[in-house]
């Protein structure tokens, strides 16, 4: 008879790429309905950490990211731009584009606020937010992504449920009933993962690195079991065992596929957990180290210190000093 803790999980995960998406929650720093005419232009800051969304909701605007002008983002489209970085809107090329932050909004709550501005042209409206992602899994997912995503859903009858949430988010906008701030915001939010969900499909760097080894029926299982169980005293003999693979087999698989050995993946998911805690929690040292699966709390700052480059004491310390300076820089 096996042992107990030799006996297969009868419930392993059945989607190890789902369970990936389960972990983007978001929190929404800003949302934004601008009403604007032409000649008009905002510059964006960069918001490390961030993505960027902007819904076309009637008329159209030039998006550049950096030097690169990405062109035209039409009524109907998405366009995401998931690291955070500085970009520009314009009604046409070369139009004026000041600061967001210069520019004269009218505040609805502590999140969302209504700009209108332009020179009294052709008009565009859009919804535009920033949003963050709370789960260490939601980094690895946002590194693969390209620095720009435009969705065209005009043009794919497969992206009808784009074109039903963004009647309803234009419908919220034009009107602001009551609760149209909270609708807008959770409707902001499915239309990233869904736009993220439309990229992994159909962009082929989406079958590689970790995004690919959570494509493979083997791989994407054993990262599952490490993230849903970070304390767990995991090996490389322990998770070839789970799925019933060799040790040497499995060991090489993985780093192939993940880039990385897979002990090496767990101590970084680990100290990736650490660092959201310590960022949004009020746990000791010493608790993280026996969450996480550490026999003291001098082994778990060793190893946080070796992966993460600095204490945990320096990573709480900072989070103040961050918070503060991402609320000057952040329009509102």
């Amino acid at each position: 008879m096996l042992d107990v803790m030799e006996t297969p999980d009868p419930f392993p995960p059945a989607d190890p790429l789902g369970e990936a998406l389960h972990f983007l929650r978001m929190n929404g720093a800003y949302y934004c309905r601008s009403e604007l005419t032409a000649a008009w232009g905002i510059t964006l800051p960069p918001m490390p950490g961030y993505l960027w969304f902007h819904v076309v909701t009637s008329g159209r605007f030039w998006l550049e990211t950096g030097e690169q002008e990405q062109g035209w983002i039409q009524l109907g489209d998405l366009a995401l731009v998931p690291h955070g970085d500085g970009h520009v809107l314009r009604s046409e090329p070369g139009a004026p584009a000041p600061g967001i932050l210069d520019l004269e909004r009218e505040p609805v709550s502590d999140r969302y606020e209504i700009l209108r501005h332009g020179e009294g042209g052709a008009p565009t409206s859009l919804i535009c937010g920033a949003v963050r992602f709370e789960h260490p899994a939601a980094a690895n997912l946002i590194e693969m992504l390209p620095s720009t995503i435009h969705i065209e859903a005009s043009n794919s009858p497969r992206l009808e449920w784009m074109r039903s949430l963004l009647r309803l988010m234009a419908s919220e906008a034009g009107e602001f009933r009551p609760g149209g701030e909270a609708v807008i915001t959770r409707l902001g939010d499915i239309l990233v993962i869904q736009a993220i969900r439309a990229w992994m499909e159909s962009d082929p760097a989406a079958q590689k690195g970790w995004l690919g080894a959570l494509h493979d029926p083997q791989i994407g299982r054993a990262i599952s079991n490490i993230h849903r169980d970070p304390a767990r005293h995991w090996t490389v003999a322990a998770l070839a065992h789970e799925l019933a693979m060799s040790r040497s087999a499995f060991a090489a698989r993985f780093t192939d596929l993940v880039g990385e050995p897979v002990m090496s993946y767990v101590a970084r998911w680990r100290m990736h957990l650490a660092v959201a805690a310590l960022k949004e929690e009020s746990s000791t040292v010493s608790q993280l180290a026996d969450r996480l699966g550490y026999r003291s709390e001098a082994a778990f700052s060793r190893a946080f210190k070796r992966i993460i480059g600095v204490s945990p004491g320096a990573i709480r310390r900072s989070t103040s000093d961050q918070d503060r300076a991402l609320t000057a820089a952040t329009p509102g």
